[in-house]
């Protein structure tokens, strides 16, 4: 287990001996937890392995990956480590397990979307797909990192229509910089605020199934 992440994994039913699967790296938002995640995507775990990936920052009962200065501003050195630590267990969960290395799929709410899109940015072709569901892209990855292509990466985007976290301006901006990388882009909105709908879960659920194939 990577020293510095916990995570709780799921294994396909009746998994076939030989037989390699999709991977799904679940990763929660600020002060929930892996379980919480897993939760969201509990239809799934009959045809993905799932990783819920728990933030390695306590936060009130709950955890973080990353500390912030301010609402859409992580703090630097933070941020770094959690990408840091997140792409190691990504790179050694197919070592562990029978994970189909080109169906690896990164998804999360808030925190976790943020990450997911962060990593899809970093490890680029590596990933198949990612589900982003209310997050941004920080400005501190687009300057400081090397953005890998894209172009291979199936991307589903979510926003709350009344968030008022994260407005929808973030997101439609998310969508606008994943489209100028690639042609694979959905954009979803819902009326709600900072959260899930069971409207969103389901169409999430639908795009893993198919894009899982």
């Amino acid at each position: 287990m990577n020293s510095n992440l916990y995570y709780d994994i799921s294994l396909p039913y009746d998994m076939e001996e030989s037989k390699k699967y999709p991977v799904l790296y679940a990763m929660h938002g600020r002060g929930s937890n892996e379980t919480d995640i897993m939760s969201l995507f509990k239809e799934v775990k009959d045809r993905f392995i799932l990783v819920g990936i728990r933030g390695m920052l306590d936060l009130n009962g709950g955890y973080e990956y990353f500390t912030i200065k301010s609402f859409g501003n992580p703090n630097t050195d933070s941020f770094d480590h959690a990408i840091t630590a997140l792409t190691e267990l990504i790179d050694t969960i197919p070592s562990k397990y029978p994970v189909d290395t080109s169906r690896q799929f990164l998804a999360g709410f808030s925190q976790g979307a943020i990450l997911s899109m962060s990593l899809a940015l970093t490890l680029g072709n590596q990933i198949k797909g990612i589900a982003a569901l209310s997050g941004y892209i920080p400005k501190h990855l687009k300057d400081n990192y090397t953005l890998k292509p894209v172009d291979e990466l199936s991307i589903f985007i979510a926003h709350g229509k009344a968030d008022p976290i994260f407005p929808l301006n973030i997101g439609e901006e998310n969508c606008q910089f994943f489209k100028e990388r690639t042609e694979q882009v959905q954009f979803h909105t819902y009326p709600i605020e900072h959260r899930i709908s069971r409207e969103e879960q389901r169409d999430v659920i639908g795009w893993m199934k198919e894009h899982s194939l």
